[in-house]
């Protein structure tokens, strides 16, 4: 990448006026800055050439610095420092007499829990290693000489072998100083920090948050492991209970810190996505990385202004937050509007149940589920929790019965009780996904639901309100021999995400959890990666603190997936927002077909498309939602490009 491609923000979905916000706040410090969206460069401010002194965002250097020696078998997370560095914290010689120095690993050097004090040079050791969160750069650059010592090597020319010159990074745009606190060299080779000391532009420094971005890939070459790309922004396993030695300096840091890279792990800054890092030192140096949003930002100059007493990440708001705003759904190529039938027509049934995810059966009833009530009339004596129904005919003209399943049926208010999440028939087969299940749970049905089994096992990362893609009658029509599930990236029903995933199985596979396999990446345009590894899931959709409970239908005519998703209130049963967004593959790309904040009636905890009511040329079809705790049907109708 000799040099960026530009884009205007349309281009990107991007909303030109709030990253003009975001630049307008940026330049507040002065200085340079990049943003970048799927590797295109969107905006530009200041001179791309000019250096900034980085400060502590050579921090972040680093991490990836300890990324290649971890690679290359050099040292490991666990390795005690001392192994690789036997005069480790010494001097001053009092730590010495600590008895701490043999305790402290490469993992503590990186995380800010080795206790060393926060100058840069030879500093004292203030806490027993991995007890306390406390920023130090004297820390950071005792690993700095840790991995010199492995190669031997002057980091300087080692990076830029490594990682600078693949980047397409010169020396007119890095300069790496020589060490301003410790002796210039350490054993014959030249001594550089990892807490300061490197000057770049904001070119280079948007090609390490690329990189990062892209799990150490560059052009086909790995440069980090994709393992070590995902787990440096991540913040330790116990680390976010430790606490923070100088809390006025660093409040509740230790929960947003990982590999020396700043996250937002613990969502101190509500308004941006969980997965955010960055890099970050003195004067707002930043290099920003977004993945659930395919973002990367460079920002160097001076410092913002901050506010007495005010949380550390506050500075940071009025930057991020328009960013993360600017992220749109580009608009459907194919649909050009929904027309909603009038709120007056809406037709309504059982009274005080919610849920209703629907399949289309092979008996050409649609069969549903209803929670927290008693179902259609003549509605049941005891309330449900998962309740089982069916439905046939044609909107207005709905007729609808209970169906008793003692094997499936459950209890218990709210999340106290399993609910139906999503429901499928194939081959003469009902599936069922419950909720509230830690996290969720499948069952299944030969006999049209009278007698259900449950799966002996669960679903336990995220995918905590599965719901499946439906096709037609039977699952006619299905576009391969899989079965495809979708769900907010949560391990709970009640949890909005940053993000969606997807997961799929061979029809005939369903029941087997070895079956499933998980989305992780598009490979080009329109090409799915699958993993069978639900850790290395990415997103099928996103759209920060707004992905929840869904359903995702084909609609045959228009040749279009469609995904409703309830939106934004606090009770959404009589207020609140909805979305639909249409793809032409169950992986995307997601375009808007609709979008509000305040949907003029209440969209309900779900809304689906039952593909039994979507009309032949696809543009006339019913929306199934449970606002006012409802089975509620609304007709809606599709103007087309």
């Amino acid at each position: 990448m000799p040099q960026w491609s530009r884009a205007e923000a349309a281009e990107v979905a991007m909303d030109e006026a709030k990253l003009a916000r975001a630049r307008e706040y940026a330049l507040t410090g002065g200085g340079s800055g990049y943003i970048t969206r799927h590797g295109r460069l969107v905006m530009a401010w200041g001179d791309p050439r000019a250096r900034y002194d980085l400060k502590s965002t050579t921090k972040s250097f680093g991490s990836i610095a300890l990324g290649l020696a971890i690679k290359d078998g050099k040292l490991r997370l666990e390795d005690k420092a001392r192994r690789h560095h036997s005069t480790l914290g010494v001097p001053p010689e009092e730590n010495a007499q600590s008895g701490w120095l043999d305790e402290i690993t490469i993992l503590h050097l990186a995380s800010q829990t080795a206790g060393f004090e926060k100058p840069g040079g030879y500093t004292k050791l203030l806490f027993r290693p991995g007890t306390q969160w406390d920023y130090s750069d004297s820390g950071p650059n005792w690993l700095a000489e840790c991995i010199t010592l492995a190669y031997r090597r002057d980091l300087d020319e080692w990076m830029y072998e490594r990682v600078f010159t693949p980047l397409g990074i010169q020396r007119s745009d890095l300069t790496w100083r020589k060490n301003s606190y410790r002796p210039a060299t350490i054993e014959g080779v030249a001594r550089r920090e990892f807490g300061a000391g490197i000057h770049a532009n904001v070119d280079a420094m948007a090609r390490i948050g690329y990189l990062m971005l892209r799990e150490g890939q560059w052009n086909g070459r790995e440069i980090l492991t994709r393992q070590y790309a995902r787990l440096a922004p991540q913040t330790p396993s116990g680390h976010e209970k430790l606490p923070v030695r100088v809390a006025e300096n660093h409040n509740h840091a230790a929960p947003h810190y990982g590999l020396l890279w700043w996250n937002n792990a613990d969502r101190t800054l509500r308004d941006v996505p969980a997965d955010a890092y960055w890099s970050w030192g003195l004067y707002d140096s930043l290099i920003v990385v977004i993945p659930s949003l395919d973002v990367v930002v460079a920002r160097a100059g001076k410092s913002w202004k901050r506010d007495q007493g005010a949380d550390h990440y506050a500075v940071l708001k009025p930057f991020l937050t328009p960013l993360v705003q600017s992220v749109h759904g580009l608009p459907s190529p194919v649909i050009k509007e929904i027309v909603w039938a009038p709120s007056e027509t809406i037709v309504r049934r059982a009274q005080g149940s919610d849920n209703w995810p629907l399949t289309w059966a092979d008996d050409d009833w649609l069969y549903t589920a209803y929670g927290d009530g008693n179902g259609f009339e003549p509605r049941l004596k005891e309330k449900l929790s998962l309740g089982l129904a069916r439905v046939r005919g044609d909107p207005p003209e709905v007729v609808a019965e209970n169906v008793r399943a003692p094997s499936l049926e459950q209890k218990g208010d709210g999340a106290r009780g399993k609910k139906a999440s999503g429901l499928l028939m194939v081959d003469g087969v009902l599936y069922l996904w419950a909720r509230n299940a830690g996290n969720a749970q499948l069952a299944w049905s030969a006999d049209r639901g009278a007698r259900w089994t449950w799966a002996d096992w669960k679903l336990t990362t995220s995918f905590g309100c599965p719901t499946f893609l439906n096709f037609g009658r039977n699952y006619e029509g299905a576009r391969d021999e899989f079965v495809y599930v979708y769900s907010q990236d949560a391990d709970s029903a009640y949890q909005r995400a940053d993000r969606m995933v997807l997961a799929r199985a061979p029809q005939d596979r369903l029941r087997e959890q070895a079956a499933w396999e998980f989305f992780q990446r598009l490979d080009g345009p329109r090409q799915p990666v699958w993993t069978k590894d639900v850790t290395r899931r990415g997103a099928v959709l996103t759209s920060p603190g707004r992905c929840y409970r869904s359903s995702v239908s084909y609609n045959a005519g228009v040749r279009r997936y469609l995904w409703v998703q309830t939106g934004l209130g606090e009770d959404t049963r009589f207020s609140g927002g909805l979305a639909v967004y249409d793809a032409p593959e169950p992986w995307g790309p997601w375009t808007t077909v609709f979008a509000s904040d305040a949907w003029d009636v209440g969209p309900g905890e779900t809304a689906s498309f039952p593909t039994r009511w979507i009309s032949p040329d696809g543009c006339t079809l019913y929306l199934v939602f449970s606002g006012e705790d409802c089975f509620s049907v609304r007709r809606a109708t599709l103007k087309l490009q």
